[in-house]
């Protein structure tokens, strides 16, 4: 080999090692310490030792009520957005394949034939069965970039697809608990229903039997009780909205949902975040936020290839009697080569608007990577101080409970004896039905908090 061309050799190898076009992605440097809250710690910051993570549980796992077990693998099979996000996947792996075969040469076979005659002499018939050939040499990583940039749009529409199963299976227990805490509100307006009820019947015979009671009294407990009755209608509405809800995310007819009851769930009481570097690898959005970004890098790569001239190499063969001077039979074969460069000089500026575009798109897509860590990091620390408030207050208003429900005794006991007036007994019903109704959504509330950790740990992994 001469001097000349193995100095143009190593001067191109150089030049494109120095331009980067060949260089893979690599994870950006992000600050994970302190990313999640604790919610009893004095200097305000989770410190993680732990390297397992709750997320990471199965769901059957976490959500071992049978009913429930069964409703989410219906969602899962029948849930549309789930069905779509899997249809994107098939459509992102045909778009790779393309990116692939993009390396291998293209074929056309294109047969001509036809038949001339001149002046009503004997017809002249010619025809061709040529192949033609057509690659283009990859050699500034125009085509590897593309490839690369689709396995990353690949990834991410994977990721897509676990957000959108995590947050069906969320949902689904969500609507599940929400159903649970309705139906156990509803029983205890029920029980008030026939408290009231009693206490009105009460005062009206204390009204016709005894001096001293008036009827604003009884009209006042009459009110009271049409008052419970309006709450239990309109608990009746949340269940039926609630039932019609959970049959549209399992992708079937609205029906009634079997379901347990809200005082026989187990759910895990002891968790582990696992250290905040999980969350970039356990989480699928932040996961797609990444992929997106890494797309978006080899989106950089492509366009910075465009300055560099495009080699295309095409061949054609075909087997044909036209020797172009007359008539040839049998056949022959006709072959041909060519090589071609094209070297972009002036674009009206599209290359160099190209670039920064794609430049822009890669700060953008780092931003929302960003912003993604972080969304994790806020949704853990509330998952967790939700839990943890809820289950205090759920502690201190079952006492309150038990305080209120003497209460209601003892002035009942009084209003027969005219040592307690209409309005305390009536406002002791009130309180104990608000205590109750409130100990219960807090008990849901402590629920919805470990679904909703489990989702911002990444959870929804068979």
């Amino acid at each position: 080999m001469k001097r000349s061309n193995i100095i143009a050799i190593m001067s191109a190898t150089v030049l494109m090692s120095s331009c980067g076009l060949y260089n893979k992605y690599e994870r950006p440097d992000v600050n994970t310490s302190g990313l999640v809250r604790d919610v009893v710690s004095a200097n305000d910051t989770l410190a993680v030792t732990d390297t397992t993570s709750f997320g990471n549980l199965p769901w059957r796992s976490v959500f071992t009520d049978t009913r429930l077990q069964s409703l989410i693998e219906t969602g899962l099979e029948h849930n549309v957005d789930l069905l779509n996000a899997a249809l994107n996947v098939k459509m992102v792996e045909a778009q790779l394949t393309v990116a692939k075969l993009a390396f291998v040469p293209s074929f056309t076979f294109t047969p001509q034939g036809t038949i001339s005659s001149w002046d009503g002499n004997k017809a002249t018939k010619v025809y061709s069965l040529p192949v033609n050939a057509s690659w283009s040499v990859d050699l500034f990583g125009n085509l590897l970039n593309q490839k690369r940039s689709a396995q990353m749009a690949l990834l991410a529409t994977k990721d897509y697809q676990l957000v959108v199963k995590t947050n069906v299976i969320a949902g689904i227990a969500n609507m599940y608990y929400t159903l649970m805490m309705l139906d156990r509100q509803l029983e205890i307006v029920t029980d008030m229903e026939g408290l009231t009820k009693d206490t009105w019947e009460k005062m009206k015979f204390l009204k016709e039997n005894k001096i001293g009671y008036r009827s604003t009294s009884v009209q006042s407990a009459e009110s009271n009780y049409y008052s419970v009755l309006a709450q239990k209608e309109d608990l009746k509405r949340q269940i039926r909205e609630v039932e019609n809800s959970m049959s549209l995310l399992i992708g079937q007819p609205a029906q009634t949902i079997a379901r347990g009851k809200i005082d026989e769930q187990s759910l895990p009481a002891e968790f582990s975040t696992g250290v905040g570097l999980q969350l970039l690898a356990n989480r699928p959005d932040v996961h797609y936020a990444e992929m997106t970004l890494a797309q978006c890098f080899y989106d950089v790569q492509t366009a910075r290839s465009r300055f560099y001239p495009n080699i295309t190499i095409s061949g054609s063969g075909a087997f044909t009697n036209n020797s172009g001077g007359g008539i040839v039979n049998p056949g022959k074969w006709l072959l041909s080569a060519v090589g071609s460069l094209v070297q972009p000089i002036f674009q009206n500026g599209q290359i160099v608007a190209g670039l920064k575009v794609a430049k822009y798109k890669y700060e953008q897509a780092y931003n929302t990577w960003q912003n993604a860590i972080l969304s994790a990091g806020s949704e853990v620390s509330n998952a967790l101080v939700m839990y943890n408030s809820s289950d205090e207050k759920s502690r201190i208003e079952a006492k309150q409970i038990e305080v209120l429900r003497k209460n209601v005794e003892d002035t009942r006991d009084l209003m027969a004896s005219s040592g307690s007036t209409y309005l305390e007994v009536i406002t002791a019903q009130q309180a104990l039905l608000n205590a109750e109704l409130a100990k219960v959504a807090d008990d849901f509330n402590k629920m919805q908090a470990v679904v909703s950790l489990y989702s911002a740990l990444g959870g929804g992994r068979e």
